[in-house]
C-alpha cells in the first residue's frame, strides 16, 4: 500500500417492449378504411417446374458482430469525449498525471524481473504515453542513492503507444522523452479492437485503461493474439474498493437530500474474476496481485476536480444527466470527512490496483506431469534429508 500526496384513441392497441429494467409503450391508432370491391380476372398460366436448380444444403448461424459487447456497461463515446476535453487543457493535465505515472513506474518494476530483450512492445490504452515516459527515465540502483542504471528503454527496441483519444496521446509529443527511445503514436478506432497481426509483439503493458473496456474477455483474448509465443502480458488496471470513501459519501448524501440514490462511481471488476478472465484468455502462468494507493485530498471538491481533470469522470450507461446538486455535494463532503477524514482536515482516497501478468502458451515453458505420473515417494525424499520418518501403529506418518 501506498500513500501520496496530491499536488399520444379509437381502436388501440399497446405494444409493451422491455429493455433492460425499463418499460416503454406505445398507443397505436388504426384508421378504419372502406375499400370498393374490385374483380379481377385470372388467365391461366402453364405450370412449371418447381426447382429449376438444385438443392444447395444450407446451415444458418446466429454470430455476434466482433468486437460488439454481450452487455455494455461504459458509454464509450461520453469517455472518449472526457478524455479529449481533459486532454486540451495541456498543463492541467499534466498537473494530475501523478497517480497514473505512479502505477506505470511499478509496473515497469514489474518488467525488471524478466530478463530479456523485447524488439517490439505494444502499449495499449497508452493514455499520454506514461510508460514511455518512466521507461526512459533512469532506475535507481538498489544498493546507492544515486540513479546509475540504465533506463530500461534499452531493452526494448520498437514501442507502440495505442491510444483512442488523439489530443491525450498527443498530449507530450513535444517533450524531451520521445527522443530517448523509437517510440510510435497509434490511433486506435475503437478501444476494443485491436487492428494487429497475429503472433506480432514480443510484450504487451496496459496502464490504467483496461477498467474502461465493456467486453473485457474479448480484449485479453485480442491480446493473447497479437502476443508471440512464450511473450508476456504485464497490465494493471483499477478494481475493487476504488474510491470506496466518495462512493459511500455520495450515497449517504443522496439518501438524506434526495431519498434515493443513483449512479455516480463506476462498476469495478474484482481481484477474483481477473484469474479466470486470463485463463479464459488462454494465457499460462498466471500471477494476479493487488495494491492500494492512498492520496490525500483537501476535500471532495478537490477531489472530483482531479478525477475529471484526469478523464476518469463516471461514464455508466443511464447515469442522470447533469452535475450533482450543490446540496449533495455539500453534505457528501462533511460525511466525507466525518467518517473517513483524516486528522488534519483532509480527505483519503483509495485507489486499488490490480496487477496481472499472463504468458502466451508456448511449447518451451515448463508443463505439469500428467496425473499419476510420479514416480518418487516423498518418504524417501525427506530419509535421504535426515529426516526419521516411520509409520505408527494407526497406519499414520510421524517423524
Amino acid at each position: 500500500m501506498g500513500r501520496l500526496s496530491r499536488p399520444a384513441q379509437t381502436a388501440q392497441v399497446t405494444i409493451t417492449h422491455s429493455y433492460m429494467a425499463r418499460d416503454y409503450a406505445w398507443s397505436v391508432q388504426l384508421p378504419i378504411v372502406q375499400k370498393r370491391m374490385r374483380t379481377t380476372l385470372l388467365r391461366a398460366i402453364p405450370p412449371r417446374p418447381l426447382l429449376t436448380k438444385p438443392i444447395v444444403q444450407r446451415r444458418c448461424y446466429a454470430v455476434q458482430t466482433p468486437g460488439a459487447p454481450t452487455v455494455e456497461v461504459f458509454n464509450s463515446r461520453t469517455k472518449w469525449q472526457q478524455k479529449e476535453r481533459a486532454a486540451r487543457d495541456v498543463e492541467g493535465s499534466r498537473s494530475v498525471d501523478y497517480l497514473r505515472d505512479e502505477v506505470a513506474s511499478r509496473l515497469c518494476e514489474r518488467l525488471l524481473d524478466i530478463n530479456r530483450r523485447f524488439p517490439k512492445v505494444l502499449d495499449l490504452g497508452a493514455n499520454a504515453c506514461n510508460i514511455a515516459r518512466i521507461l526512459t527515465a533512469p532506475n535507481p540502483d538498489p544498493v546507492s542513492e544515486e540513479p546509475v542504471s540504465e533506463p530500461l528503454a534499452t531493452r526494448i527496441d520498437s514501442l507502440i503507444c495505442a491510444e483512442h483519444s488523439p489530443a491525450l496521446l498527443h498530449r507530450d509529443a513535444d517533450l524531451p522523452f520521445n527522443t530517448k527511445l523509437s517510440l510510435t503514436r497509434e490511433l486506435l478506432p475503437s478501444e476494443e479492437t485491436l487492428p494487429y497481426d497475429a503472433n506480432s509483439f514480443d510484450a504487451v503493458l496496459s496502464s490504467l485503461s483496461l477498467h474502461w473496456i465493456n467486453d473485457l474477455p474479448s480484449v485479453l483474448a485480442q491480446i493473447n493474439n497479437v502476443l508471440k509465443p512464450d511473450a508476456p502480458f504485464m497490465g494493471v488496471m483499477l478494481g475493487g474498493d476504488t474510491l470506496y470513501e466518495l462512493r459511500t459519501s455520495l450515497q449517504l448524501a443522496e439518501l438524506d437530500r434526495r431519498g434515493g440514490v443513483s449512479t455516480h462511481t463506476s462498476p469495478l471488476a474484482d481481484v477474483r474474476d481477473i484469474g479466470g478472465l486470463l485463463q479464459s484468455a488462454k494465457f499460462q502462468l498466471l500471477t494476479v496481485d493487488v495494491d492500494d494507493i492512498i492520496i490525500d485530498y483537501p476535500d471532495i471538491f478537490a477531489l472530483m476536480k482531479d478525477l475529471q481533470a484526469m478523464g476518469e469522470s463516471n461514464a455508466v450507461l443511464g447515469r442522470e444527466a447533469g452535475g450533482i446538486r450543490r446540496d449533495v455535494l455539500a453534505a457528501a463532503d462533511a460525511i466525507y470527512k466525518e467518517l473517513h477524514g483524516n486528522e488534519d482536515g483532509s480527505v483519503p482516497a483509495t485507489f486499488r490496483l490490480i496487477y496481472m501478468i499472463g504468458w502466451k502458451s508456448s511449447p518451451k515453458q515448463a508443463q505439469p506431469l500428467e496425473r499419476g505420473s510420479g514416480m518418487v515417494s516423498i518418504k524417501d525424499i525427506l530419509e535421504k534429508q535426515g529426516g526419521n520418518i516411520h509409520d505408527g501403529g494407526d497406519g499414520k506418518g510421524s517423524s
